[in-house]
Parts: C-alpha cells; structure tokens; sequence
C-alpha cells in the first residue's frame, strides 16, 4: 500500500500523542478531559474521563489498608492490572479516533478512512461519518459506548488468564457481592451521584451502565456540577479528591496513583508480556451492529 508524506505525517502525530497519553490512569483522564474542551460536542470524552477517574479510585483502593488484609499482594496485582489493561485497550481504540476528529476539524473533510490503519471496527468508521454529516451527538455517544465494550470483551473479559486468575476467584466475587462496581459522579458539594452494574463480565450490563451513565452525566443539574469538579480537582487517584468536600469527611489515609503506585505495577505488568501492543484488538463489526 502506498503512503504518501502527509498521511505518514497523519500516522506519525496520532501514534505519537496515542502512547504519550497512554502511560497511566492519570495520564488517560486527563488526555480525556482536555480533548473534551476542545470539542465538546463529543460527550463520551467527558463521560470517559470521568469513568477513567473512577478506574483509577478503583486501582488504588487496592493499596489502603483494609484491602490489605483482605487480599493478598498477587490478588491486589492482578485486580489492579485487570483496571489497567481494559482502561489501555480501550485508549488505545478510541484516543486515534478522537484525533482523526480533529484532524477532520483542522482539515475541513472527513478523514475517517485513516481509522482502518489504526484497526478501528468498520461499525466505529461508519458511525463517524454518519457524525460528520448530521451532527447527532447521542447517537455518537451511544456508538462509542458500544464499540469499546466489545474491544475489552475478547482481550480481557474472555481472556482466559484473567477468566482463571480474576474473574472466578474470590477477590472479583466480593466485588459483586459488595456492590462495589459502581461509577461515580463526583461534586465539589455533598451531592454524589452514580451508578452500579452487577456482574460486569457480561457486555450487555456494561453497555446499559454507559448508557446509564451519559443520561446522568448530561442531565443539567448533573452536568454542571461533574464538570466544575472535573475542571478544578486535579486527578491524583485518590478518592480524597472527592471525599475532601463532604461536610463530615474524614481522612481515609488513601494514596494515590501520582506516588509510583501506577507506575510500579503497570511496568511489572508489561515486564511480563500480559499485553500485547500487536493483535490486541479484535474484530468485532458484527456485535457492534447487534448491539
């Protein structure tokens, strides 16, 4: 296939600002948000920011102390890179699809047909020039939603180390039992809202709760006061971050991602060949479509 300069130019930029951006939760969330500024009319990279903040208050919930002595250091590893991984696929699928947005912007033309080269599904493709063309802003929200549950489905959902190693041991089981895969709306007041999805290996589940999750987000009320915090309150991984503004808030002695803990495990994680940068993505036009 032949490559002129330009589109090398295109490849060059969007690979580059992709693993830039791709480092870490904290990294991703921010790499989220500030898109979102530039171009607001894509809602899902406000709602994935904020589900990115809560994927990081999940990891490093891990390292306090209750979780300590529940869990031993391996099972806390292995949740913690079950976050990481899913949260780095789906950056990896949907951050060169924002780009190629702006680049579009930049460009005053649809520039989709580049997505092909990065391997995002013909359904995405498709969906963004419907977008171009008619503006509809849920409907890209709701395709997005979509498409990036069906790329963790086969890579981490239904790999068959994280089925052995996490998803049939006790660790992921007390997760259900005890209500704890929840998404978070946070405020810098007392109001808190969310939502919770029971058993989050099946797809359809994960899907309503984003579904779930945009109509709260963009709901006005709602909005405004996600946004301002997301604007202000910088994302340290904490639940501090949120937990700072309840009138009755106590210290929860929670760290954070920005002190190493991120790092630490994610170069382990890679270390050992559990993600694979090649072939990670899967095809999967014909469930996005069913969806």
């Amino acid at each position: 296939m032949y490559i002129d300069a330009n589109l090398k130019a295109y490849l060059h930029y969007i690979t580059n600002k992709t693993t830039a951006h791709n480092q870490d939760n904290i990294t991703r969330t921010n790499a989220y948000f500030k898109f979102y500024l530039k171009f607001p009319e894509i809602k899902w990279a406000f709602l994935a920011s904020i589900v990115s903040r809560n994927a990081g208050w999940n990891m490093t919930d891990l390292q306090m102390t209750p979780f300590q002595y529940l869990l031993g250091k391996q099972e806390r590893e292995r949740l913690f890179m079950t976050y990481e991984r899913a949260n780095w696929l789906i950056f990896s699928d949907a951050y060169p699809q924002l780009l190629v947005y702006q680049l579009s912007k930049q460009n005053n033309k649809p520039m989709f047909d580049l997505l092909s080269l990065f391997h995002v599904s013909s359904y995405m493709i498709k969906e963004w020039h419907y977008f171009w063309k008619y503006c509809d802003e849920n409907r890209l929200v709701q395709a997005l939603i979509i498409n990036e549950q069906n790329v963790i489905q086969e890579p981490v959902i239904k790999q068959h180390y994280f089925q052995r190693r996490v998803f049939h041991q006790l660790p992921y089981q007390m997760q259900n039992f005890f209500m704890m895969n929840a998404v978070l709306l946070p405020s810098m007041s007392n109001d808190l809202y969310g939502a919770y999805v029971h058993n989050f290996t099946n797809r359809t589940n994960r899907i309503q709760l984003g579904k779930k999750l945009a109509s709260l987000i963009f709901s006005p009320t709602v909005y405004k006061q996600t946004f301002l915090f997301v604007k202000y309150c910088t994302h340290t991984g904490s639940r501090r971050d949120y937990e700072r503004f309840f009138e009755a808030s106590q210290t929860t002695g929670n760290p954070n991602l920005a002190n190493g803990i991120s790092h630490y495990y994610t170069s382990r994680y890679y270390s050992k060949g559990l993600v694979s940068i090649r072939g990670c993505k899967e095809k999967m036009d014909s469930r996005c479509t069913s969806m």
